[in-house]
């Protein structure tokens, strides 16, 4: 009788333990699961609120809307269909330029960071470029306005006499330096930590085997990290470098502070009164904006989002596919 009990008991509380155990597994998984719904729920918000106070805008017709909203007109380039067209060139422009410039920096900083610095070198500067993600986006405008600016209008007068001939330099280079190209310039700085941040965590995932490997073979250290590292990291530092870019088109008060606004279908990039972007633009428009401007300023804002949003779904479908081939698997 006295055996009987103890078996009882323990059978008991092991029953108990597993019940809780479940309970808990089922109330976190579905914490997990109202977590991530949350982020479709944001979204779909975000995009409902921008089509219904956009939609007035939309739908009303060029001469309605130019009575009522000052900087449309009613000639088919100033509507406001053809200001978004503008304005979407601008900043895909700006952004891929900003993109071209920053990502191979980037991805260089964190292979010498990754594999070629030595660990205390290595430490120092991966917090460098952590803080420098830290640096708010009107701290980068001011510098740029300020500082970067007038040392770069001279170099940008050298390119356009030398390579004029060349569709991006050609035209009249402005002498004030506010211009495409130093917007591009400052965008890829401040994109710098994010593709950096993420290639270097990529490039440490990289197996050590593999690289012992590719080592022992006989290769060099430019040849292992070839043929082991880059195959490994290929999706994510396209990943990276579509945060990158996303983080460019959606830049604001930096381009702001720094570009000198026009409308132009222009590759032109240092000419002044050329180029703008979605961004841009609506911070210099809303503020003095009435009720009428304010929803073609948010059917501007839709169209950023839209372009973001296709930009992420093919960066998803870029990187789907590459991981097929990748060292990942």
């Amino acid at each position: 009788m006295t055996t009987v009990a103890p078996a009882r008991s323990e059978s008991t509380g092991d029953s108990l333990t597993a019940a809780r155990s479940s309970l808990a597994n089922a109330f976190f998984s579905r914490l997990t699961a109202g977590a991530a719904s949350l982020i479709l729920v944001t979204l779909a918000a975000v995009a409902t609120f921008l089509l219904v106070r956009a939609w007035p805008a939309i739908t009303s017709s060029s001469a309605d809307l130019a009575s009522k909203v000052d900087w449309l007109g009613t000639a088919s380039s100033d509507t406001l269909i053809a200001t978004i067209g503008y304005l979407v060139f601008g900043t895909l422009l700006i952004g891929t330029m900003a993109l071209l410039i920053g990502a191979p920096i980037s991805f260089g900083i964190a292979l010498f960071i990754s594999h070629y610095a030595p660990r205390r070198l290595a430490a120092t500067l991966g917090y460098i470029v952590d803080l420098l993600a830290a640096v708010p986006s009107v701290i980068y405008g001011l510098w740029g306005g300020f500082v970067l600016i007038p040392k770069l209008a001279p170099f940008y007068g050298w390119l356009n006499r030398e390579f004029g001939w060349f569709p991006l330099f050609a035209g009249e280079a402005s002498p004030t330096g506010r211009v495409a190209l130093s917007a591009s310039i400052v965008l890829a700085i401040m994109i710098l930590p994010i593709i950096t941040a993420v290639t270097r965590e990529v490039f440490l995932q990289t197996p050590v085997l593999h690289e012992e490997a590719a080592l022992a073979m006989g290769a060099t250290r430019w040849e292992m990290i070839r043929m082991a590292v880059f195959p490994f990291a290929r999706s994510g530092m396209i990943g990276a470098t579509m945060l990158g870019l996303g983080r460019a088109l959606g830049e604001t008060m930096a381009v702001y502070m720094i570009l000198s606004p026009g409308l132009s279908y222009s590759f032109h990039v240092l000419e002044a009164s050329s180029h703008n972007t979605i961004a841009a633009n609506i911070a210099l428009k809303f503020p003095e904006a009435n009720a009428t401007g304010v929803e073609a300023l948010i059917a501007m804002g839709l169209a950023l989002f839209v372009i973001t949003l296709a930009v992420n779904v093919l960066a998803r479908w870029v990187v789907s596919r590459r991981s097929e081939f990748s060292g990942a698997n």
